[in-house]
């Protein structure tokens, strides 16, 4: 279950007549645990409670119901229980149906609010259900119960009209939706002068069999958007005169509402009447951004923005500046009114914004730092001088854009009454300015340069505008142009294999000097763009997947950003960039900050810490920037490394160790066909598993044994009809497309392991096993290889030049080995390495039957072969530089240094 999902159910028990018997169970049933776990509780085979009328479940609540007057006691008494420790329960909670009290074990947190009040705090309690809950979430409790109604009342508004719900309608719908958002935050805020005004009129004034509920609606915001003076003229009625001129755009147009049921108008009446003064544009936007999206509103719930994920983007970017600026101004007035006035003219541009909480959040940081300003100057009360419009966006869909600017409309409005008080900011709220810097279109198509023109060039924008109106027709003021441009935000990361011929397109008007654009990540249109752009002046950076700055995008995004005089000046490492919800897939992501050369200091980022480096290359590491180019032979005097053995047999050509038994049990000539065969996941975890190994001379032997050549007709049948790559081995089913062995040994690799693992889990295997071309190998190489492919030299290399799949290491014998930087091996250095790969070999031996995976665990590693490992590192890197590096930034620099001197030298 999600975050909504849970606050519904959680709200729908609140709700019932309180049963106290049966609480404990539905309450741990809105939190997703399933029947059978609730069932084990009922009958007490899970129930270790020694509280009276309690329900304890392991390691997460325990739960008692009690008389009346009774919580604070049994509160008490669960706290008090040994059970309670024993099971190491999570929470503590009591209720009388009348009062609720809860505890937070782990932090002290206590709950204490009326019965019907403590939906209002369910996000104590997501843990409960595997959500882990950090201040953002436990801030959002408002946000994610306004979506859980809003969705409901969208998804009966569509069930209602269902020529709303039509790609025409749509647009239609979504601006209704972003009217009444207006409407509940207004009128909870004294922007309409009266408390719940609109949800009270429409509850009052509309019939209750809802008939004319839409009607009434439509006449609301007929009135908002007539000048008081017009209203009579207008024939405005009575009941919608008390609303104010909005003007903004927001209710221009078409007013036309749709149709309302009865469950319609009764959903409006309870979302009208939560408390929306604790709206959070941070986050709200992209919550209510999917209430709009058929696809991802079965992920509702799941839109957490993290506040300090995109402040890792614009700390760095320029609100660390202004900060120090602030801080070296002190009290000098002249100081102070220089940088607000520098602040006046920033703007702030986010050419995916989505539902704008870049904007959102660059803006409120920068209303914080600019009431800094005012109150050392003695000038609390001073209007922002920093306008909306200088917060400027590109979004392809119609509802995040108006969400977006409904969102900065909000955060001004909240932030003139933390700064300005209630006063002033209702004075000056309405009626809302007509300019909109928010535009709708394709950002890699649409000019950057006339959306938010360089210093000087009053440049018109060239999009349409929010609402359709072309914006050269519009009331845009340009007067402010000319300060710095800051360009950030969190643009979509599609592969190659997952783009649609139109975004393939996107990338082709890019002149990149290369042919194989085609297989680049659709998130580089947005650097090559914001890099043409800052040309002019700025500086950009971006959350993106990690594989920007891995494997072969490399050399296909970043000599394109280079050759325009640019570097990197920041860089976060990798983070997981996700939803605070349970099960939802994160993304290992890196923010990579972009500007001219020459222009500021440069920074490297690990969680929390910061490190000064004199350069940052495209892979984000402190070396010279080296881009390394896939190779198909080795650039060092090491032996060829191959992919595995390729069987495209639709699994005919493959057996587990119980076919393999039972196919030699039935047909012993069988044995002689079948050979042991690994990939990364058997070699790794010690799996057996074999395969048919068919040479032309014994073709004939396997057509004589019936279950082989039924497999083999059925890998025919495929390579004639089904397969990928045609026809190409038809007349040799009995083979995999691929086959290359090693006499004497093979030195085997993983193509995917494990990050956590100190060392790459290479091994030797006999002549007699196969790889599969789930993995690597070096055929009959000298065993000195492997002991370069076990270093911790060799895998900051693969870790710094390949692709990760998350960030496990996915090794790559084009990008990893061949690249690999070797010096001149004397023939002692080799005996010493061969010596060096020999004692791993040994040390893992000693404790057979233990797998890679058993080994190699970081937490568990063996002292001997950790010993090996080390004694193996130092023999290495001896070779290299004559000591042992001091760390890994060491190590890339000498690696780079030395990858450029031997190519440069292959190339001459």
């Amino acid at each position: 279950m999600n975050a909504v999902e849970i606050e519904q159910a959680i709200s729908e028990l609140a709700a019932q007549p309180f049963d106290r018997a049966e609480f404990p169970f539905a309450f741990l049933e809105a939190f997703g645990n399933k029947a059978t776990t609730i069932k084990k509780l009922r009958q007490g085979a899970s129930n270790a409670s020694d509280v009276s009328g309690g329900v304890l479940q392991r390691s997460n609540i325990h739960i008692a119901t009690c008389d009346a007057g009774c919580v604070d006691g049994t509160l008490k008494a669960l706290r008090d229980s040994p059970k309670t420790a024993a099971a190491k329960a999570k929470f503590i909670l009591a209720t009388d149906g009348d009062q609720f009290q809860a505890e937070d074990l782990a932090s002290g947190e206590i709950v204490s609010c009326a019965y019907a009040d403590f939906p209002d705090h369910f996000g104590v309690f997501l843990p409960l259900a595997g959500i882990t809950t950090v201040k953002q979430i436990r801030e959002s409790t408002f946000d994610i119960r306004a979506t859980s109604r809003l969705n409901k009342l969208y998804v009966e508004l569509l069930k209602d009209n269902p020529e709303w719900a039509t790609a025409e309608r749509r647009p239609d719908m979504n601006h209704f939706m972003a009217r009444l958002i207006f409407c509940f935050f207004a009128e909870d805020t004294d922007i309409f002068h009266g408390e719940g005004l609109f949800t009270r009129t429409v509850e009052q004034i509309s019939a209750r069999d809802s008939s004319d509920t839409h009607h009434v609606i439509s006449e609301i915001f007929r009135a908002m958007d007539t000048k008081l003076a017009d209203r009579a003229a207008a024939n405005i009625p009575r009941y919608a005169n008390g609303f104010p001129y909005v003007n903004g755009q927001l209710f221009s147009g078409s007013t036309e509402t749709p149709r309302f049921s009865r469950i319609a108008r009764s959903y409006l009446v309870h979302i009208g009447n939560l408390n929306w003064k604790k709206i959070n544009p941070d986050i709200f936007g992209s919550m209510i951004q999917a209430v709009a999206d058929d696809e991802e509103r079965g992920a509702l719930g799941m839109h957490y923005t993290s506040v300090p994920n995109i402040l890792k983007v614009l700390n760095p970017l320029f609100l660390d500046d202004l900060r120090e600026k602030l801080a070296e101004a002190g009290d000098n007035p002249r100081k102070l009114l220089n940088l607000r006035n520098r602040m006046a003219k920033i703007r702030v541009f986010d050419p995916a914004c989505g539902s704008g909480n870049f904007l959102v959040i660059a803006y409120k940081q920068m209303r914080e730092i600019e009431a800094e300003i005012n109150a050392l100057r003695g000038e609390p009360d001073r209007r922002s001088d920093i306008p909306l419009t200088n917060f400027r966006g590109i979004e392809l869909r119609d509802f995040p854009a108006e969400i977006a600017r409904l969102a900065l409309i909000i955060a001004e409005y909240q932030c003139d009454v933390i700064y300005r008080g209630q006063k002033e900011a209702l004075a000056e709220f309405l009626p809302l300015d007509s300019q909109n810097w928010i535009f709708r279109g394709n950002a890699l198509r649409l000019d950057w340069l006339s959306l938010c023109p360089p210093a000087g060039t009053g440049v018109r924008a060239q999009a349409d505008d929010l609402f359709g109106t072309p914006l050269a027709q519009s009331e845009i003021d340009f007067s402010n142009e000319g300060g710095e441009t800051y360009i950030c935000g969190n643009p979509p990361y599609i592969g190659d294999k997952f783009q649609t011929s139109e975004q393939k397109d996107d990338l082709k008007t890019f002149k990149t000097g290369r042919q194989d654009v085609r297989a680049v990540d659709y998130i580089a249109g947005w650097f090559w763009k914001a890099s043409d752009y800052i040309k002019h002046g700025g500086r950009f950076a971006f959350v993106s997947t990690n594989s920007i700055c891995q494997g072969v995008q490399v050399p296909l995004i970043w000599p394109r950003i280079f050759r325009n005089g640019q570097c990197i000046y920041f860089a976060h490492d990798n983070f997981m960039w996700g939803n605070n919800a349970a099960r939802n897939a994160q993304v290992t992501c890196v923010i990579v900050g972009v500007t001219g050369k020459g222009e500021s200091k440069k920074f490297i980022f690990t969680d929390e810490t910061r490190k000064e480096v004199a350069n940052i290359n495209p892979y984000l590491s402190a070396a010279d920037t080296v881009i390394v180019e896939r190779s198909s032979d080795p650039v060092s005097n090491v032996a060829t490394m191959f992919g595995g053995n390729i069987p495209r047999d639709r699994g005919n050509l493959l057996l587990s160790a119980q076919e393999k038994q039972e196919l030699v049990q039935a047909y012993p000539e069988a044995t002689k066909l079948i050979k042991p065969i690994l990939g990364s996941n058997e070699f790794i975890n010690g799996l057996q598993r074999y395969c048919l190994w068919i040479s032309d001379e014994d073709a004939e032997l396997a057509y004589s044994i019936p279950p082989i050549a039924a497999r083999l007709a059925n890998i025919r049948e495929y390579r004639l009809n089904g397969s990928e790559r045609g026809r190409a081995g038809l007349d040799t089913p009995y083979k995999f497309e691929r086959t290359i062995i090693g006499h004497h040994q093979t030195i085997v690799v993983p193509s995917v392991s494990s990050e956590r693992r100190p060392y790459l889990p290479c091994g030797l295997l006999e002549p007699d096993v196969r790889v599969s071309n789930l993995a690597l190998a070096v055929y009959d190489g000298p065993l000195w290889n492997m002991s370069l492919i076990a270093s911790r030299l060799h895998l900051v290399w693969i870790a710094t030049v390949c692709g990760k799949m998350k960030t496990d290491f996915r090794y790559s014998n084009t990008m990893g080995w061949n690249t690999f930087p070797v010096p001149k091996m004397t023939e002692q250095n080799k005996a010493d390495l061969t010596r060096c790969a020999e004692d791993i070999l040994l040390a893992r031996e000693a404790h057979f039957p233990a797998t890679i995976a058993d080994l190699y665990d970081p937490e568990k590693m063996p002292e001997n072969l950790r010993h090996a490992h080390e004694r193996n590192d130092e023999v290495l890197e001896r070779i290299y530089i004559g000591r042992r590096f001091r760390n890994d930034t060491e190590r890339l620099e000498k690696l780079f240094e030395l990858y450029t001197r031997m190519t440069n030298a292959k190339a001459a």
